[in-house]
């Protein structure tokens, strides 16, 4: 089955850390989401940086990668303009390179469901013909 959303490194580390004030609300997305998530490399380079070394965590991580519930796309070295020209659009956001591969591969894939905690950022972020993000999990 085709992804059906993207998920952002805050929502990939609030889903396996229960110690995250996120942790329900995401678990909660995760839950009612079509699997699989789809994900970038930076992304991920993100969420194992961010673990700090936790060996549970990175575990966890790793667990959600070989389950197929989060899949990684691939973007080519062609594609690198188009994303750096998001990071461009969104300069005086600014636009991390992370968030450019998303927004781009939101836009390549035809997806605008996201799990995201960066909610202010998503909510700016535009897709072609102006499409706004749908942003899980909702607001509380």
């Amino acid at each position: 089955m085709p992804p059906a959303a993207l998920i952002d490194t805050g929502a990939t580390l609030a889903l396996i850390d229960r110690d995250d004030a996120w942790h329900e609300s995401c678990v909660a997305a995760y839950n009612q989401s079509r699997l699989p998530l789809l994900t970038t490399e930076a992304v991920l380079t993100e969420a194992f940086h961010l673990a700090h070394g936790d060996r549970r965590q990175i575990a966890s991580i790793w667990t959600l990668l070989r389950s197929g519930a989060v899949q990684m796309a691939a973007i080519s070295h062609e594609e690198l303009p188009r994303i750096q020209t998001l990071m461009d659009d969104y300069a005086d956001r600014p636009m991390d390179f992370a968030d450019a591969t998303l927004v781009y591969l939101a836009a390549r894939e035809s997806l605008s469901l996201i799990l995201t905690v960066d909610r202010s950022d998503f909510e700016t972020y535009r897709l072609p013909r102006n499409k706004k993000f749908t942003i899980l999990p909702g607001r509380d």
